[in-house]
């Protein structure tokens, strides 16, 4: 394990931030656990706040209660990650009515489900997790700010125990939700390092700051496993989770704190990661490896059928 492009921070807290007035983010699955939370909390400093979420009802309330926080504009996209066709409209309608992006924070998920199929055919965590995430940065790319932006790319502490299977992406042979969830997860921080890579040798001013919200208590861990394991969690929940709200902190951290690193990693730094104050968070070094990140690159662009150029 080890710190990538460290800022310094620890015990980090929302207070921190500057007003955000005029500064959008668009925050996918904001309609719920910790993009909700973080959505929120950048409301408060009075940032304009796209929810894209997948469920238009949830999503309007998800809208009513932010507009509660602060004074900025709160809008609703309708995005699905687990359909591309979904993905490109989304994208063409973010483009259409919305202005500059400071922060496209990448922040939906599903954790652990049964063996599903997204609608073209990958592997559903993977799919939605990550390969959803590429194509959506993909196509939003020409809208963020070239001198303020960001992508926030939500991972977890299961990254640690992941591992890339070029040779059965789709975990067609022996699927384990576990198995495909840690796969997906360090296919997220392994993309953001790439990003920051990527863009750091273009020298662009865009950063790509990678996040996890630690153990928090968030509907993730009862939508997605079956019976066996959200009751498990039902007990580990109350006993050693945080706060959706505390879950948060790092995902805004990295999209709106101006002393945020591009290429850094924050979370809660307490034991194992799970909780605690909020830093510098350790990465396994198979998620800095070069020659996997773009062999993973590569193999996104041809599965989603679009280049991610950052140039």
């Amino acid at each position: 394990m080890t710190k990538v492009n460290p800022s310094g921070h620890y015990d980090w807290t929302p207070d921190r931030l500057p007003d955000l007035s005029g500064k959008l983010y668009l925050i996918t699955g904001g309609n719920s656990g910790i993009g909700l939370e973080a959505a929120k909390i950048l409301a408060k400093k009075n940032a304009d706040i796209i929810i894209a979420a997948r469920n238009q009802t949830k999503g309007e309330a998800a809208v009513a209660q932010i507009k509660l926080a602060g004074s900025g504009k709160v809008d609703l996209l309708t995005l699905d990650l687990a359909d591309m066709a979904s993905i490109r409209a989304a994208a063409d309608q973010a483009r259409a009515q919305f202005g500059t992006i400071t922060g496209l924070i990448n922040n939906a998920g599903i954790m652990q489900t049964p063996k599903q199929q997204t609608a073209d055919g990958f592997e559903m965590q993977l799919g939605t997790n990550h390969l959803g995430h590429f194509l959506w940065t993909a196509l939003m790319w020409g809208r963020l700010d070239p001198a303020n932006g960001r992508v926030v790319t939500v991972s977890s502490i299961a990254h640690k125990f992941g591992q890339i299977h070029f040779d059965d992406l789709m975990l067609e042979r022996g699927y384990d939700p576990s198995k495909a969830y840690t796969q997906s997860k360090l296919a997220n921080l392994i993309f953001a390092q790439e990003l920051h890579r990527r863009l750091e040798a273009d020298g662009s001013a865009i950063k790509s700051i990678a996040c996890h919200p630690g153990y928090s208590d968030t509907a993730l861990q009862s939508t997605g496993p079956g019976a066996l394991l959200s009751g498990i969690y039902k007990i580990t929940n109350a006993l050693l989770a945080q706060s959706s709200t505390l879950g948060a902190y790092p995902t805004v951290l990295a999209a709106a704190d101006d002393e945020a690193n591009s290429g850094a990693y924050y979370g809660p730094t307490g034991i194992m990661d799970a909780r605690g104050p909020v830093g510098d968070a350790q990465v396994a070094r198979r998620a800095l490896n070069p020659h996997v990140a773009e062999q993973l690159w590569k193999v996104s662009e041809e599965l989603v059928g679009q280049t991610l150029a950052v140039g």
